[in-house]
Formats: C-alpha cells, structure tokens, sequence
C-alpha cells in the first residue's frame, strides 16, 4: 500500500528544515535503517533511516527546498505498487503537488564497476573525462562559494569531493578578491566605502550562525549567569599526560583529561548535573558532557556521553570522533542535545582567561584558558608553577553559589591530584 513520508521532527521544536538530497533513487529498492533522504537543520545534517523496507515510488519534494515538517516529501510503498494508487494519494493531498523528476539522489561510494550509474549516485562528468564525485554539502557549498567543482581536488575515497575540499578551493580566490586594486570596485570586485575608502566584503549569514546568534542571545538575556573563578597547579596533571602517551595508542590531550575531571567533579558534587526545564530541575545520574568544536559555520556543541564511565582513551576516541564529523556536518541532532555543562577551551590560542555564555538548558559552562608558568607561594615559599585559569558560568536558576563554590574546589583538586581521574 502506497504512504506517504512527511519531513520528520528532527529536533524538538523544530518547524522547518531543508531536504539537503535523496539518497535512493525512485524505485530503487532499500532495507530497514538504510538512511534515504539527507535533512539539514540549523547545527547538523541528518541522515533519516526507513524504519521499514520498500521503495520510493514518487518524490514530491525537491533537493534544496525549505520543507515544514510534517509536509508530504514523497511516496513510499511496495515495488509492484500501481500507478493508479500512487496519483490517487497525490490527489488527496489537494494542494496541487507536482512530481519531482525521477533523479536519485547521491548515496555511498560504489565500485568502479558501478561507476556508470554515477548521474543516479551522485557522479557528474567532468570536463576532462571520467566521473565526478561530490557530496551533497559539497556540492550547496560550491554554489554558494561560485567554485567549478571541476577544478577541485576531492580528499575523499575514490577522490570524492568534500565541502572542506571546495573551501580551501574557494580561499585563493578569495584572498586574490581582497587584494585587489584599489579601483577594483568599479571593475566588478570588492566593493569600496565611498566616504572612507574602506573596503569590505558582506558575506550573507548562514542558517547555523542565525540559529548561533539567536540562542546565544537568548541564552544571555534570559539566563540569569553568574560566574566562579579559580587557578589550578597542573604539573601534576602535565605529567600524567606525558605517562599515558608514552604507554598507548589514543594519544590523549590535556582537553580530555579536563573532560574526565569535570566528570568526576559532577559525580562529587551531583547537585551540578542538572538542567533547568521552566517547571523542574532535571538531575541526572549519568555525567554527559558538551565539548564546544570551532567550525568554519561556527560553533557546536556536541556531547560526550556518560563520560563518568569512560577511561581516558575512550574520552579521547569519543572526542576525536566528535570533532571530525563536526567540522564536517556529519553529527546526528542527538549528538548535539543533552548534557548539563559544556567545557570550552581557548587555551591553544594562548588565551590566558575569559568567560562563555551558557547553552541552555544546561545549566553551566566551563571556560579554560591556556597553562602558563607562573610564580605561586606556598607555604611562605615562592615556587615556578604550571597554572590553569578556569572561570565557570552558571545558571542561578538551577545551581546556587554555594554548589557553584564547592563543585570548583572539587574539580581544581582533582586536577592538583590527578589519579582520581583514572578511578
């Protein structure tokens, strides 16, 4: 029997996302969790599983269109479906829905022998011969970049083309545009401030950094923040690094072994892992934890689950995982919901302290700067120390100063006596 597949819920709350591709073509028959259309949201794209199997007997949704959700996308059903059954529930939607053209959408790298139905697999020609390959993000991001793909060397297996390969394709030229000759804005270039002679370039907002924008302003207007500093003598910790490298594969950074102390703070003082809901204070009894990825769209946020339960190289494969497909636009909604603090970290940039804004709903946010070599007295002494500034931010809503406080001296301890971090 022929049904209808409608945009889905990606997220709560969501209204609307963009349909990035299909990933079957019509009639091409697909199993049970094979991921058949490619959904775009504000921070990921999403791959949507069938939750049965069959085949796609009509899209009525095109790649790149702006879909509410609950909106007909196309017609699914059994391979023998007649036609007739097909036009019938088209019909009963009385909105006039024309049929896309039968034009499969990209789905995974083939074999060569397989190469032929590349058009149906997401291959085009390429102007000197042989077959193109290029991933739907890819594929946008040449658009809104004006990049020829056919000019761009793809990193990807079987030189498929990535969009991380069409923007440092696009970069050359975009730095040839900014510096171009002063009268270049009358030539079509850069464009020129008539009063100042100041030259710039607007470069449209994008989806992510409008949604980026919004929830952080949000987040600072309606959360009410508070913030606790504090310094940690890390040599300590420095070493354990060192002593964990020397002894493994999954090399671990200073960032993850954060990660697992953050961990083993909230699990001291659990009154910290929790979320502010409006009605209730959800507490949790597993610790996952938000780690913030600069990507070239902006920032996300994806989280770390029960890291209490991890070692320290299973936070370091989790994280590099994470951040990879993050950079890439390849993280599930999921992976970007959840948690109750979120640890950021400028300290590679020689960032010595700063403060975040909160992600809501969680209910705080760790900022950590870089580690320097300072003078420190102790015991009436002066002694050379590796030193960590960390300011936290929290949600007065949902944590008291007090537990503020106390969750602090726990996590700055447990960096001054890093074993608790491999119990």
């Amino acid at each position: 029997m022929a049904e209808l597949l409608r945009m889905p819920e990606i997220a709560a709350n969501t209204e609307e996302a963009i349909l990035e591709s299909w990933n079957v073509g019509v009639n091409v028959p697909y199993a049970a969790g094979d991921p058949i259309v490619t959904v775009e949201t504000e921070k990921a794209v999403v791959e949507v599983e069938a939750e049965s199997e069959g085949v796609l007997l009509r899209l009525l949704v095109e790649a790149g269109t702006k879909v509410e959700v609950g909106t007909p996308i196309a017609v699914w059903g059994a391979p023998d479906e007649p036609v007739s059954a097909v036009d019938d529930l088209v019909a009963s939607l009385g909105t006039g829905t024309a049929p896309v053209p039968a034009s499969p959408g990209p789905a995974a790298e083939e074999p060569a022998a397989q190469a032929a139905d590349g058009a149906a697999r997401g291959g085009a020609a390429r102007a000197g011969g042989g077959r193109l390959f290029a991933s739907p993000l890819a594929r946008r991001r040449a658009r809104e970049l004006d990049v020829d793909l056919n000019s761009v060397t793809g990193s990807g297996p079987r030189g498929r083309i990535r969009r991380s390969d069409v923007e440092a394709a696009a970069r050359p030229a975009r730095q040839e545009q900014v510096a171009a000759p002063a009268d270049a804005g009358a030539q079509g270039g850069t464009r020129t401030a008539p009063a100042t002679g100041a030259r710039f370039v607007d470069v449209p907002t994008t989806r992510m950094r409008a949604a980026i924008a919004r929830r952080l302003t949000e987040s600072k207007r309606n959360t009410p923040h508070f913030y606790v500093r504090g310094s940690a003598r890390v040599d300590a910790l420095l070493t354990l690094r060192q002593q964990i490298n020397a002894g493994q594969g999954v090399r671990v950074s200073i960032n993850d072994l954060l990660v697992k102390a953050i961990a083993s703070a909230h699990t001291g003082v659990p009154a910290m892992n929790v979320q502010w809901n409006d009605t209730s204070i959800r507490h949790f009894s597993d610790v996952d934890i938000a780690v913030a990825v600069a990507t070239d769209g902006g920032l996300v946020t994806p989280v770390i689950r029960g890291v209490d339960s991890l070692s320290t190289s299973g936070v370091a494969t989790a994280t590099k995982d994470l951040i990879a497909r993050a950079k890439e636009r390849r993280l599930r909604q999921d992976e970007l919901e959840g948690g109750a603090i979120t640890i950021t970290n400028l300290g590679m940039y020689g960032t010595e302290d700063f403060a975040a804004i909160i992600n809501p709903p969680q209910a705080a946010i760790l900022a950590v700067g870089a580690v320097r070599q300072e003078a420190v007295v102790e015991d009436g002494a002066v002694d050379i120390a590796s030193v960590l500034r960390l300011t936290l931010a929290v949600d007065h809503r949902a944590v008291d100063g007090a537990v503020a406080a106390e969750w602090l001296r726990e996590f700055v301890d447990v960096l001054e006596h890093p074993l608790r971090i491999l119990l």
